[in-house]
């Protein structure tokens, strides 16, 4: 709960220290609906906020770029584009970066470089379990956010086998109190034979559909028409899964359930309940004998932790059906069922201490005394007392 509203109090603060901020957002809608809020929140105070995604090109995207160099932005909120290598601050000092666990390797391995010498800000309702466990280990410093907003309740989860009476009652019963729905399958293909099952099983229903290979203008004008009401059902991919903020939407249905991770799970349910009115997510399987022990696992999980503000305990569930995987390698997995846990933690801990260690000693230091330390051969050898205090000096 949130976690927008101290990345902006930061970003705040970061200007009047004269400094650049870069907001990193993993998807276009989110980085859309950011540049909202900051451009909002920040004009009256005279304060620049732009936008660097795939919906900005041309002449305005190389504008934004000189500007930013210039140091004329104060903030840029933007998706992998931020990561490019025509991307460049005058003065980068704060760098916030939203669902972390959103971002492949390579693309990490490249904010390794943008977070040179600067503060940052990660932010995520459900750490990875690499990332969770950094802080686990004291790596890195972790903030929890406990307290729910007024009036918000816990969502009411099920999980069935996929029974379309069922989605018939939900969707319907969301309509009649004048709400809309998510429904959410993840496989672009089959979008359109899901409609259409859908127009037949609910007469009426007005549904829209959005997946990621939409053009950004298709994206946006299928948002707005959604937000107006103007369809009861948003038929999608997971590309709802971040920074969606719909207060009527409250009713969410994921098809194949199965097929995705505790952390998915867990934020497209978050999709829904934001507003004071009682929200239902329903997580529908192909076959309850044909689940893995992992995705059994993984469902009673989501189902299990229902409460507000039970991301952190889902991402140490996670944490333990997953593994750690390799912490510091640019491998996603490592070699800790090899070696065990313990011994693992071992070489870990013996890592850090030296690495600490090592921080804390200063051994390349340089001392200026204005004195030529070179005496030549021809020179008659100093005395002893003389030469020992020569010594120490240079020394």
């Amino acid at each position: 709960f949130g976690k927008t509203e101290v990345a902006m109090r930061a970003s705040f603060k970061a200007v009047y220290d004269g400094k650049q901020i870069a907001v990193l957002v993993p998807t276009t809608v989110l980085c859309e609906q950011h540049y909202i809020t900051f451009k909002s929140r920040f004009e009256p105070y005279g304060i620049k906020v732009k936008m660097l995604s795939r919906i900005v090109k041309g002449k305005e995207e190389k504008k934004i770029l000189n500007s930013l160099e210039k140091g004329e932005i104060d903030i840029v909120i933007g998706t992998h584009r931020l990561l490019s290598q025509d991307v460049k601050f005058k003065d980068l000092g704060l760098l916030i970066i939203d669902d972390e666990q959103r971002f492949g390797v390579k693309s990490k391995e490249k904010l390794r470089f943008l977070k040179n010498n600067v503060d940052t800000l990660t932010m995520t309702a459900t750490p990875i379990p690499r990332t969770l466990y950094f802080s686990l280990s004291q790596i890195r410093p972790i903030s929890l956010i406990k307290s729910p907003p007024p009036g918000r309740r816990p969502i009411k989860t099920y999980v069935n086998v996929y029974n379309p009476d069922i989605v018939k009652s939900a969707v319907l019963e969301e309509i009649k109190r004048g709400g809309q729905i998510f429904y959410v399958h993840n496989n672009i293909s089959q979008l359109d034979s899901i409609k259409a099952e859908l127009e037949k099983l609910i007469p009426g229903l007005k549904i829209i559909v959005l997946h990621g290979r939409m053009k950004p203008l298709e994206i946006e004008n299928c948002m707005k028409k959604f937000i107006k009401e103007e369809y009861h059902l948003l038929l999608s991919t997971t590309i709802i899964e971040i920074g969606i903020d719909l207060p009527n939407v409250n009713t969410l249905i994921i098809n194949r359930g199965e097929r995705f991770g505790l952390a998915q799970l867990y934020q497209l349910r978050g999709r829904v309940g934001r507003a004071n009115r009682q929200a239902y997510a329903y997580i529908f399987v192909n076959s309850l004998k044909k689940l893995s022990s992992a995705s059994v696992k993984r469902l009673a999980a989501i189902k299990e932790h229902q409460d507000l503000g039970s991301g952190y305990k889902l991402a140490l569930k996670d944490m333990k059906i997953r593994g750690i995987r390799n912490l510091f390698g640019r491998e996603q997995w490592g070699n800790i069922a090899n070696i065990g846990v313990g011994m693992y933690m071992k070489i870990l801990n013996r890592l850090v201490e030296k690495m600490r260690d090592k921080a804390l000693n200063v051994n390349d230091v340089k001392l200026e005394i204005g004195v030529f330390p070179y005496l030549p051969k021809e020179v008659v050898p100093l005395p002893v007392e003389r030469q020992r205090l020569y010594m120490d000096i240079i020394n």
